[in-house]
């Protein structure tokens, strides 16, 4: 770590005091002093290849760079001195000397760091008549296109793949003046399609292709949403003309996952205007699904779940929640299934056993709960099952920064192959489901292994008892007992040790803490604790019944043997994820309500679908795997599909007319949001915050430790998407799904053990 002595110095007559170590340049930003500068970046190498920054420092003889030039005691900067300004008119008379002045068409003009230096330096002439050298542009990839006239090496974009994404899929070729940027295949890109390159890029030489000639920076609106994607909540500002989404990227670096984003995060948005959009109830008539008005789809739904209600009774209905919808929303089906309709046969797809580790640490998980940065910050991180470049890319990021900036040591026990290996320290690698078994031979030696990976094991039991402020992180391997057995083990480490459970989707974590669970209420409280029943049900206005509901699995089972009479699902798509994708697997079924974007496998079987809105269409909040919560906003506007949370309050006042339940009185998100911060545990948040665009850890926890705390054998499992899948959502991204390494990806199986990138 940087050493933390204090120095004093002085930057434009202002007296500064700053942390040893630190460069001029970000010395300068905290007086707010900007120094300009192209090949310089936060978090990247050293390049000092620009030569922007130049400052005098009083005592040396020539002007320095300030993003190399790092601060001593009593030295005296100035940054805005005529020789300076001298300095810094040339190199931008220097680069310009082969730059195409094409402002009026380049897609980066409004945002170009050149175009912002060339106007503040005032260069109106140049002493360089020689004939411009120019190339035709290049296509790279459906994504990523480069105009090397436009480049002026400043190696960003090689930097951030290098050494950001470990990926290394760009480069330099040639010397001098004849310097280009390569890619590793003869005119191709062949990399994770994050586009990291395309935003670092401060003039217009990367270019993305979704966004290339469509509009200008100053014609949008800029609205900022949790991706819709994966687990990890990265903040993508979405870049919106005339209720169309255009671009999305975060350069303002407001979010928890800073600069980054990954392909799905900057690319993935395009779902939300997909020809195949259900924008119309769907009812279905002599055996077909026909359009229908909302207001008779409607009627059919409550109609007909009054006569399942009925007929036989709570216990033969079953609700399937989703791990995309909104807190507020699944806040909302938990009530609409408990109450309304009577069932505890509620669940959704878990991906990761959030209440296993809720049960497990009890109130301990107060303080004992990982955040982003707490994954950056550690100085140990044992990573145990889950391919995090693939299915958690920001936790991915965080351990490559990690190790780069401060030396933090990654230890992991995996059954895959995966790219975070190459940043091991040690990497143990185990048979197919053998990580608990790895957790008991480091709790006690005892078990059976071949030599090499006991030795392994040996060196790993080693390392991690001479560490200390470990953060543990954990995929749907390891859950119910192997959980306790886990903390156990994390009792020996030094320090505060803290966990991490790294889910799927977008609200993963979500579902779970609103209690989208067959035994559990919001915030964790098990359905036999008589004062949370009954105080849960005081506050949704009827009773709530103590014996827990069947698992999503088991409902499916049920469906298929006739003993499940309706099953109403929202935002998921159980035929295919459970993978049971007959259609006969719901033929017992009398009524299947399915509320969608698309007409999914399930959605097919539905007697009645309801199109919803998406994330980005919407007002909520979503929580993160880490458990951290952020607002999500209304950045385009549905056009035809409602949000769940509107649909799921309407058919509450629609029952209840019908002599079905109380209707629910929460009318809008932020309603619901007040509510579940006065009663789910954890879930206290300060609002002002969240409101500003940050991100609050909700810590939902179980009173205490449970001691017998398991689930059933298949409940949790991860899907195991690439970059370039996202359970439903990433079929529908047509961005994604034109990329090179988009195709390679069996898209209608389980991928193999051996990642796309391996190929």
């Amino acid at each position: 770590m940087a050493d933390q002595k204090q120095i004093a110095f002085t930057i434009d007559g202002r007296p500064v005091t700053t942390t040893a170590g630190t460069l001029v340049i970000e010395a300068a930003k905290t007086q707010g002093i900007e120094v300009p500068s192209f090949c310089y970046y936060p978090g990247l190498s050293l390049q000092a290849a620009c030569r922007m920054c130049l400052v005098e420092v009083e005592k040396m003889p020539k002007l320095q760079t300030a993003c190399t030039l790092v601060a001593t005691d009593g030295m005296v900067v100035k940054t805005s001195t005529d020789q300076v300004h001298k300095a810094r008119k040339d190199m931008i008379e220097f680069l310009l000397s082969n730059h195409p002045l094409d402002c009026p068409v380049c897609d980066k003009g409004g945002e170009c760091e050149l175009q912002d230096m060339t106007f503040r330096y005032g260069l109106d002439k140049t002493r360089f008549v020689e004939e411009k050298l120019h190339t035709p542009e290049q296509k790279w990839s459906p994504l990523v296109y480069y105009d090397a006239p436009r480049c002026i090496l400043c190696f960003r974009c090689v930097r951030v793949c290098d050494e950001g994404m470990d990926v290394k899929a760009l480069g330099v070729g040639s010397r001098g003046v004849l310097s280009v940027i390569l890619p590793n295949k003869p005119d191709e890109l062949a990399c994770e399609e994050c586009g990291m390159c395309i935003d670092i890029c401060p003039v217009g030489a990367l270019t993305s292709g979704t966004y290339r000639y469509q509009t200008r920076p100053w014609e949008m609106t800029y609205v900022g949403n949790p991706c819709a994607h994966c687990s990890n909540g990265c903040k993508t500002t979405l870049s919106v003309r005339n209720n169309e989404i255009l671009r999305a990227n975060n350069r303002d670096h407001s979010g928890i996952n800073g600069e980054f984003l990954c392909a799905k995060g900057r690319f993935g948005y395009d779902f939300t205007s997909n020809a195949e959009r259900i924008r119309q109830p769907l009812v279905r008539r002599n055996g077909k699904l026909e359009p229908a008005s909302w207001e008779d789809a409607l009627e059919e739904v409550a109609r007909r779940l009054k006569q399942a209600h009925v007929g036989r009774g709570p216990a033969a209905i079953g609700v399937i929640g989703s791990n995309h919808t909104t807190n507020e929303e699944n806040y909302l089906l938990n009530r609409f299934a408990r109450v309304t309709l009577g069932t505890n046969n509620l669940d959704h797809h878990r991906t990761a056993d959030y209440a296993g580790l809720a049960a497990a640490l009890g109130s301990r998980a107060k303080d004992s709960l990982a955040t982003m940065a707490d994954v950056y910050n550690a100085p140990a991180v044992l990573l145990i099952g889950n391919d995090v470049t693939q299915q958690n890319p920001l936790v991915a990021w965080q351990i490559r920064t990690g190790v780069r900036h401060h030396g933090l040591k990654l230890y992991a026990i995996n059954s895959l192959p995966s790219k975070i290996h190459r940043q091991a320290k040690i990497a143990v690698e185990v048979a197919k489901g053998g990580e608990h078994q790895a957790l008991r031979w480091l709790a006690s030696e005892h078990g059976q292994f071949d030599v090499k990976t006991t030795e392994a094991l040996v060196q790993l039991k080693a390392a991690l008892e001479a560490e200390k402020d470990v953060v543990v992180l954990f995929g749907a391997d390891i859950q119910g007992a192997a959980i306790r057995d886990l903390v156990s083990l994390a009792a020996r480490f030094g320090g505060k040790t803290k966990f991490m459970a790294l889910g799927d989707y977008a609200n993963s974590r979500g579902a779970a803490d609103m209690g989208i669970l067959p035994d559990r209420l919001p915030g964790y409280a098990h359905l036999s604790d008589s004062a949370e029943r009954a105080r849960f049900g005081k506050l949704w206005g009827g009773e709530i019944s103590a014996t827990p509901g069947l698992t999503a699995r088991a409902m499916m089972e049920a469906a298929a043997a006739g003993k499940l009479n309706a099953l109403y699902v929202v935002g998921a798509n159980p035929l295919k994820t459970f993978g049971v994708a007959q259609p006969d697997r719901l033929a017992g079924l009398e009524l299947l309500i399915v509320h969608d974007m698309f007409l999914t496998e399930t959605a097919q079987r539905a007697d009645v679908v309801l199109p919803a809105a998406s994330t980005y269409e919407k007002d909520g909040s979503l929580t993160n795997t880490a458990g951290e919560v952020q607002l999500t906003h209304r950045s385009i506007d549905p056009q035809g599909p409602r949000s769940d949370f509107d649909l799921l309050r309407i058919l509450s006042h629609q029952l209840s007319m019908l002599g079905l339940g109380t209707p629910i009185r929460l009318r809008t998100p932020e309603a619901a949001f007040d509510e579940i911060r006065q009663n789910v545990a954890g879930y206290d948040l300060a609002y002002a915050n969240l409101l500003a665009g940050g991100s609050e850890l909700a810590r939902a926890t179980s009173k205490a430790p449970e001691a017998a705390y398991d689930v059933p054998v298949g409940t949790i499992f991860s899907s195991q998407d690439y970059l370039f899948t996202s359970g439903t959502l990433g079929r529908y991204c047509s961005r994604l799904t034109s990329t090179n390494e988009a195709k390679q990806i069996p898209w209608t199986s389980s991928p193999s053990t051996q990642s796309w990138w391996q190929r």
